[in-house]
């Protein structure tokens, strides 16, 4: 297959942006042909940190045009991926972007007709499932290990303190972070949000002004429930930031403390019908993927995509059905109410 060429620009030149135009100068197969921020100073920061030979510019069509790109790195503030993916799509590029999507779902269900109407796509960065131990523990659910899922917890409890935009976020939790564990869950799970139920709150001790604690329970396509608890102002015993995972199925616990090699125990083949508390056998997840981790990973499997001409894992009509957990989940929380999550036609 000959490999394609791509000439990116890399649009917003603010912290993010070094993960990616790092990962993006090890590629034999890419070249940045162009930089942009409103800012112009920040892009002639990025430049002159890399030694970059590009063009610098404040308007992302202009930047298209003149540097003859074909594809886009979206690592703008949220509010912005909207103009961004659509721009990039409608002027011939592909685009790589920061999550959430969008800032609204009408934003991202746009985002997918314009992706539709110009063949063109946008996949977006979930880093946290290129990770060999949440592979092996999906591997471990899609072998049949514990039979069929019933139900699936995820606990998140850290302590983090940031400072700036998120301690005056008005859900910085759910908004900012908890995407990752829910994108987690539909990938570990192979499966989509049917409805949620979200208790969000502050607790006592909180530095944020917004709500950092949430306990959501989420009905999933494949018959199970998700169950998040989450809190960004938990001092000690903490989580590990991929989430301490635990699994229920028909035949028995996959395991998961989102830091070393999950398992499972299963129910032993030598049980006696009628048994009381049946046997069980440890099971090891198997390792079976040896790619890139976190952002590398995630930039391989789009180059990839885009090379095979197939969609990336995370492309935009994937990717809707985790930014539908997070906004369902807010607005649960608002109203009191379950929310069903209308299908995404994709």
């Amino acid at each position: 297959m000959q490999t394609q060429s791509y000439r990116v620009v890399v649009a917003g030149c603010g912290g993010m942006s070094h993960a990616w135009v790092k990962e993006v100068m090890k590629r034999a197969d890419a070249e940045i042909v162009a930089l942009v921020d409103l800012y112009a100073e920040n892009a002639q920061k990025i430049k002159d940190t890399y030694q970059l030979s590009c063009g610098l510019y404040t308007d992302l069509e202009h930047a298209i045009t003149a540097s003859k790109a074909n594809l886009v790195l979206d690592v703008t503030i949220p509010d912005s991926h909207f103009h961004i993916s659509t721009t990039a799509m409608k002027q011939g590029c592909y685009v790589f972007g920061e999550k959430p999507m969008a800032a609204s779902m009408e934003q991202a269900r746009e985002i997918i007709q314009v992706a539709e109407a110009t063949g063109r796509t946008l996949a977006v960065m979930q880093n946290r499932r290129y990770d060999p131990n949440i592979r092996a523990l999906r591997e471990l659910i899609r072998q049949g290990t514990i039979g069929k899922p019933g139900m699936i917890n995820a606990d998140f409890f850290l302590g983090p303190h940031f400072g700036g935009f998120r301690d005056v976020m008005e859900s910085p939790l759910i908004l900012d972070m908890a995407i990752h564990t829910f994108d987690q869950a539909r990938f570990i799970l192979g499966a989509d949000p049917v409805s949620v139920y979200c208790h969000e709150f502050n607790p006592p001790g909180s530095w944020y002004q917004g709500n950092a604690s949430a306990i959501c329970i989420f009905e999933m396509s494949d018959g199970s429930v998700f169950c998040y608890r989450g809190s960004w102002c938990a001092e000690g015993a903490a989580t590990s930031w991929e989430a301490d995972w635990r699994i229920t199925g028909e035949k028995g616990t996959a395991i998961w403390d989102g830091a070393g090699a999950p398992y499972a125990e299963a129910v032993s083949p030598g049980n006696q019908e009628g048994q009381f508390m049946r046997e069980m056998v440890r099971v090891e997840a198997p390792f079976l993927w040896d790619g890139n981790t976190g952002h590398a990973g995630c930039l391989d499997e789009m180059f990839l995509a885009l090379e095979h001409g197939r969609r990336a894992e995370t492309d935009c009509r994937d990717n809707i059905h985790s930014m539908a957990m997070v906004l369902g989940a807010i607005e649960s929380a608002k109203s009191g109410q379950k929310i069903f999550l209308p299908h995404q036609k994709v």
